[in-house]
C-alpha cells in the first residue's frame, strides 16, 4: 500500500484523505516503510537541498491572546522574559551570526495579536538592512492587513509566517480570543501583498489524527511554500504545562505523512525537535523533511548551527 501511494505521489498525483488516514492508522511494524517513501518523495521533489532558517525573539511576553499552549500568553504564570521591541543592532547582529553561520533565512518573531503602527516602521528598517545583509528576511508580527504586509514587502521581506496552529474543528479548543478566520484572512492578505507564506502548526496539544489530516489538506488548498512542524513542550504555567510530549515515533510520522500530503512543499521542523525527538532527531531527513528552524527558539532551547550542520553534512546533503 505504501510504496504504491509513493509512486502515485511521485508521478504528481495526490493522496486522499482517506488515503491519509490509512497512514496515520500503520502499524509500528510498517512505520520504516513510510519514512523510506517520505524520504524517496523528498528526494524527488526537494533534491539533496535542506533550507535552514532563524528567528529572534524581538518581543516578548505580555501577549493579550489566550493561547493555551503559549508560555507568552499573559494568562499564562510563566517566568517568561518581557520585553519591548529589542534594539535593531541587536536584532542585526543576531542576523549577521545567522548568516555567518550558513543560514539563508531570517525571521523577525514578536508577541502579541499584532504589532502597532511604529513597530511596523522600525521593522522595516530592520528588514531592508537584513536584505541588504544578503539573507531572507521573514517575520511573524501577528494579524496583519493587506496594507501593512504590502509595506513589508515593499521594504524587502520574502515570506510571512502565521500558523494556522491546528484544525479549524480543534481551534477554538486552543484559542478563544481570535479565530480561525482571523489566520486565513491573514494567510489570505500575505499571498495578496506578494508574499511567500509560511504556515503549519503545532503537534500535541490533545489534537486528533483527523485533526491533523486537515490541516495538512488546508494547508495545500492555500498553496503554502513552507509548512513548520512544531511540537508542544508543556510549560509549567501553561494550560498544557501538565501535557504528555508526543512519542517520537508519532511525531516522525506525522513528518512523514505531510510529506505525502505536501510532497512539493518545504516541511520545515521547529520547535520541540530536541526535546520531542530526542536521539532519533537523526532521522527528520529520512523522515522526509527538508528544512530546519536551527538555533534557539522563541523561549525554548534549540540546536546550534554546527551541530545541524554537522547532521546535513552527515546525511551528505547540502545547504
Amino acid at each position: 500500500m505504501i510504496d504504491a501511494m509513493r509512486d502515485r505521489v511521485i508521478s504528481g498525483q495526490s493522496i486522499t484523505k482517506a488515503e491519509a488516514a490509512q497512514i496515520s492508522a500503520l502499524p509500528k511494524t510498517e512505520i520504516f516503510d513510510l519514512f523510506a517513501a517520505a524520504a524517496r518523495i523528498r528526494q524527488a521533489f526537494r533534491g539533496d537541498s535542506v533550507d535552514l532558517c532563524a528567528i529572534v525573539n524581538a518581543k516578548s511576553g505580555a501577549c493579550p491572546e489566550d493561547c493555551s499552549y503559549c508560555a507568552q500568553s499573559s494568562r499564562s504564570t510563566t517566568e517568561t522574559a518581557i520585553y519591548p521591541l529589542i534594539n535593531k543592532n541587536i536584532i542585526l547582529e543576531k542576523a549577521k551570526e545567522a548568516g555567518d553561520a550558513g543560514v539563508k533565512r531570517f525571521c523577525i518573531v514578536t508577541s502579541g495579536r499584532k504589532i502597532g503602527k511604529n513597530e511596523l516602521k522600525e521593522i522595516c528598517s530592520m528588514i531592508e538592512d537584513i536584505r541588504g545583509m544578503g539573507l531572507l528576511p521573514c517575520s511573524t508580527l501577528g494579524l496583519l492587513n493587506k496594507d501593512e504586509l504590502k509595506l513589508l514587502k515593499n521594504s524587502g521581506l520574502e515570506r510571512y509566517h502565521h500558523n494556522l496552529e491546528t484544525s479549524e474543528r480543534f481551534f477554538p479548543e486552543i484559542c478563544r480570543t481570535h479565530t480561525y478566520s482571523d489566520k486565513l484572512n491573514t494567510i489570505d492578505a500575505a499571498i495578496a501583498a506578494g508574499l511567500s507564506v509560511c504556515s503549519g502548526g503545532i503537534f500535541g496539544l490533545g489534537e486528533t489524527w483527523e485533526d491533523r489530516i486537515d490541516m495538512a489538506f488546508k494547508l495545500k488548498e492555500l498553496s503554502i511554500d513552507s509548512v513548520p512542524i512544531n511540537y508542544l513542550i508543556p510549560v509549567k504555567g501553561t494550560p498544557m504545562g501538565e501535557q504528555d510530549m508526543l512519542n517520537p515515533f508519532e511525531a516522525l510520522k506525522i513528518m512523514s505523512l505531510y510529506r505525502f500530503i505536501l510532497p512539493q512543499k518545504e516541511i520545515r521542523i521547529c520547535g520541540g525537535r530536541m526535546q520531542v525527538l530526542g536521539e532519533f532527531n537523526s532521522m527528520v531527513f529520512m523522515a522526509g523533511a527538508d528544512s530546519l528552524l536551527t538555533g534557539n527558539y522563541l523561549t525554548t532551547t534549540g540546536r546550534t548551527f554546527e551541530d545541524d550542520l554537522r547532521l546535513i553534512r552527515d546525511y551528505e546533503l547540502k545547504v
